[in-house]
């Protein structure tokens, strides 16, 4: 049995350029930028400044709210400056660490081997809380507070999620097909962490290969490894739980409502570095891939390293670039330059030529009702579209423009080519600066 949801769509994959590449490690960076938000909620504040000598691993910002978590130097060397830098992918001006490597890649103290035989819950969440863990697969959500439910929302399912249903990606793929006892080994510590014993490894059925692999990595365990129907957006959380559980996420709610808690590949095996080893999340693996891009791979980055280095290390550019988004296709942002640095949440790299970059630009809706049967929320794209336009955004809020999960489908498969998605951000941003007021 292969396991869904309702709505979504079928977009062409285009994994095939690096879905067999293994990962790469390439050259450390001689500059790395790290900003000071990688992660939802509160900043990081700095702990360094300018000229202090820093080593990998080393604590560079230290978390300042209830939902935050700290920051780590990704290279040894010294602080060039503490400075506020554009972020990236919101344009806000960000404090950002800047380290000039000395190319020694000395590790900081901290990062050493631990006797794990006797950990209790609450210290695994905090050593995962000290390493700076937020969600990987894009969302950012930092990792212990998703471990830390009030007790009346008690947790009874894990779901580790491998689908990675944007097209291009393969970075979750290679890590599965690469690293799967690690995955495993940080599946134990957050079931652990959550005292559950319901754990389900989501695989979509495009990556046989890596359904295989986990399994044989699982067979010791009581971890069910289910493969998924491939369809956009699988590996979307509330769908995940969907498809998996049959359980429905209120709407404005979160997973821990239904008993469940839904962590990426990525962030599990981070969580094994973390535990095992006192490894902060410094690195992660980043698909760089595209027809702008002459080399595409999937690279082990330190966090704050260029993009523009990554697109060296492929080659250089291809044709005529029009358009560089970080993350995928469907739900990543464009950023403006190729100095912006790889996030903590930058599982992608995606390089458009001038062919493959389709602007879209707004024609009238001809109630054709597309975006409707595709929305994997329920929701009605199309109503919301014209209550946006025509300035209700009350009743926009009343048709729940805020459970929009932002994962294109419904401008996907629009013939008017409508922004759709462009304008739900817009109302969602509003509304929720309204509510701030």
């Amino acid at each position: 049995m292969k396991f869904t949801f309702h709505g979504g769509i079928h977009p062409q994959e285009t994994k095939d350029a690096t879905e067999h590449k293994p990962i790469e490690t390439p050259p450390l960076p001689e500059r790395v930028y790290i900003p000071m938000s990688q992660h939802i909620g509160a900043p990081s504040k700095p702990v360094v400044k300018k000229g202090d000598m820093v080593k990998t691993g080393t604590l560079i910002g230290e978390p300042t709210g209830r939902v935050s978590v700290p920051t780590h130097a990704s290279v040894s060397g010294i602080v060039a400056d503490v400075v506020e830098l554009a972020h990236p992918l919101s344009g806000r001006r960000i404090l950002t660490c800047i380290i000039d490597s000395d190319g020694k890649d000395a590790p900081d103290g901290s990062i050493r081997e631990r006797d794990c035989s006797n950990l209790a819950p609450q210290q695994i969440i905090e050593i995962i809380k000290a390493a700076g863990i937020a969600g990987m697969g894009g969302a950012t959500f930092p990792t212990f507070f998703k471990l830390s439910p009030p007790k009346e929302k008690p947790i009874d399912t894990l779901i580790i999620n491998g689908c990675e249903c944007e097209p291009y990606l393969t970075a979750d793929h290679r890590l599965m097909l690469e690293k799967p006892e690690q995955i495993i080994d940080g599946t134990r510590f957050l079931a652990q962490a959550l005292g559950v014993r319901n754990i389900i490894i989501a695989i979509e059925d495009n990556k046989p290969d890596a359904i295989k692999a986990m399994s044989e990595s699982a067979k010791k365990t009581d971890f069910k490894v289910r493969p998924f129907k491939t369809k956009y957006p699988q590996g979307a959380e509330k769908q995940l739980i969907r498809s998996c559980l049959k359980r429905e996420v209120p709407s404005g709610g979160l997973p821990m409502d239904v008993g469940c808690v839904v962590q990426n590949v990525g962030t599990t095996k981070a969580v094994h570095d973390a535990v095992r080893f006192g490894k902060p999340l410094y690195e992660r693996i980043t698909t760089v891939t595209g027809p702008g891009v002459k080399e595409p791979k999937n690279l082990c980055v330190r966090i704050g390293t260029p993009v523009k280095n990554l697109i060296e290390i492929c080659g250089g550019y291809h044709n005529q670039t029009a358009k560089l988004i970080m993350g995928g296709p469907m739900m990543g942002i464009t950023i403006s330059s190729d100095q912006a640095p790889v996030l903590k949440g930058s599982s992608g790299i995606l390089v458009l030529d001038s062919l493959s970059a389709i602007e879209l630009e707004d024609h009238d809706c001809i109630r054709c009702g597309r975006c409707i049967k595709a929305c994997p929320m329920g929701l009605l794209p199309q109503d919301l579209y014209n209550h946006i336009k025509a300035g209700r955004l009350n009743a926009a809020e009343k048709e729940h423009v805020l459970d929009c999960i932002e994962c294109g489908c419904c401008a996907f498969v629009c013939p008017a080519k409508i922004r759709l998605v462009h304008h739900f951000k817009y109302a969602k941003s509003e509304i929720m600066a309204r509510r701030k007021k």
